[in-house]
């Protein structure tokens, strides 16, 4: 079940708001388990039997937590919870691929279990906020349950710190005009998801999927921007629904995108892609390392071992690891520039250098293998296939100018305008024309969701 689905909008997502709000404000905890409950409903519908394994790390987690704060062994208890954590993580997402790695033949992959990666990041920073004091353990195990499971980000991100929530798990307030706010962003996710990433899926896919002597200079670019607007307006969509979920039960998720494709370098473009898991890896891995506080080559370094790890917490396979130790590698080389020379590009060149290192790195990203990337590679650069079919059969109608118009809406400017618009006009019309154009978005989105329309889910490696 995904939050761009029949089954979520129309049964799912009515139902358990519904039993939320008969639940009497004061009753916090009941609130909570209704939320907790429909979490383990929304994870059991998708994995099973997996959903026994999420209430394993919540039931670990919460005791460890406990046990941080009252034992002169704390610092044991951490390093066990946070190992434990990560051994169930490697098992089932890395057992195969170091099997193979090392010479050990063809191993099976166990099952990955959806969205483990994301609610062992949150468990882990459940551990360390206790340990480093930032927060104080769930004092019921219902709160510690619905940090780690809470449906909106349980399966997508945004990785929300414990620290950032604890409070809110036992004193927040819903508001109609949270509920509100919390409507018109999962709206506007939705949107992303179902009108533009589901739209660029179709020629990424499509083309990815080619062999290499059916792939042109031409068709391998195109894929490789369609693929560059999917998995942005895919993982932006469901965060931003995400975010609007928890607004409407009073849960304030951090933001998770912020016009990345608009960034001048791939240090900045790191500060507003999956900025929460940026913030992790910073928090919880890069200054715990040392940061920048021993040196350039330590700092180099740690910048690589960040970006590797990153890499293959995306994903098991090689190609994630490369993808990892390409932005490593732009990372090093800028941080190098601006410490030894004061010469920078014109803007727009640094953009164009942005798009291009970011874009190719995608390749690795989204090809099965390194030979597939080097297929890719090839073409990009000039290799001309052989067996190439019309280039319309791969943007069929308006396709073409739908992809110019997602490119538009990866910038600032479509909300600038509509800012624009919106301060301009009287409070009694721009009201009405709000609550009409969500309308118009959702009567789309769902017109293209129960019509079948083409609807993948990339999050199922992560």
């Amino acid at each position: 079940m995904v939050f761009a689905g029949v089954p979520f909008l129309f049964y799912f997502l009515p139902v358990l708001l519904a039993a939320y709000f008969i639940v009497p404000m004061r009753m916090r905890a009941g609130r909570n388990l209704v939320l907790l409950v429909g979490s383990l409903i929304f994870y059991a519908w998708g994995e099973g039997s997996y959903v026994l394994l999420l209430l394993l790390s919540i039931f670990m987690n919460h005791l460890i937590a406990h046990r941080l704060g009252r034992t002169a062994l704390a610092r044991r208890w951490l390093i066990g919870g946070v190992a434990a954590n990560l051994l169930l993580l490697g098992w089932f997402k890395y057992a195969g691929f170091f099997g193979r790695s090392i010479g050990l033949g063809e191993i099976a992959d166990p099952h990955l279990p959806l969205g483990i990666s994301f609610f062992t990041f949150q468990a882990i920073s459940y551990l360390v906020d206790v340990a480093r004091q930032e927060a104080k353990p769930a004092r019921r195990l219902i709160d510690s349950a619905l940090y780690i499971a809470s449906f909106p980000q349980l399966i997508a991100g945004p990785i929300v710190r414990f620290q950032t929530i604890a409070t809110a798990l036992t004193e927040r307030r819903e508001t109609i005009a949270l509920f509100a706010e919390g409507v018109r962003i999962f709206l506007l996710g939705l949107g992303q998801k179902v009108l533009f990433a589901n739209l660029a899926a179709g020629p990424a896919d499509a083309i990815f999927a080619l062999p290499a002597d059916g792939l042109s200079p031409v068709l391998a670019w195109i894929g490789m921007v369609a693929y560059s607007l999917q998995i942005f307006f895919d993982f932006a969509g469901y965060s931003n629904m995400a975010i609007g979920l928890g607004l409407m039960v009073g849960f304030r998720f951090p933001a998770n995108f912020a016009t990345p494709y608009c960034a001048q370098s791939v240090t900045e473009f790191w500060r507003r892609w999956h900025m929460t898991l940026s913030r992790w890896f910073r928090d919880y891995l890069y200054i715990p390392l040392g940061g920048n506080r021993h040196g350039e080559g330590r700092t180099i370094a740690n910048l690589w071992i960040v970006f590797l790890l990153c890499g293959l917490w995306h994903g098991a396979a090689w190609t994630f690891v490369l993808w990892g130790a390409w932005h490593g590698l732009f990372l090093s080389v800028e941080r190098l520039a601006r410490q030894h020379t004061r010469w920078t590009l014109p803007r727009p060149l640094r953009h164009l250098y942005l798009l291009v290192a970011v874009m190719f790195g995608w390749v690795l990203f989204r090809a099965d293998t390194l030979s597939h990337a080097g297929d890719l590679y090839t073409a990009l650069l000039g290799r001309q296939g052989t067996d190439a079919l019309p280039l319309a059969a791969y943007l069929p109608g308006m396709t073409g100018l739908w992809l110019g118009v997602a490119a538009l809406f990866a910038t600032p400017l479509p909300q600038l305008i509509m800012t624009g618009l919106m301060n301009r006009a009287p409070l009694a019309v721009s009201a009405p024309s709000t609550i009409i154009g969500f309308s118009l978005l959702f009567v789309a989105c769902a017109a293209f969701v129960a019509g079948g329309a083409y609807n993948p889910f990339i999050y199922f490696r992560f």
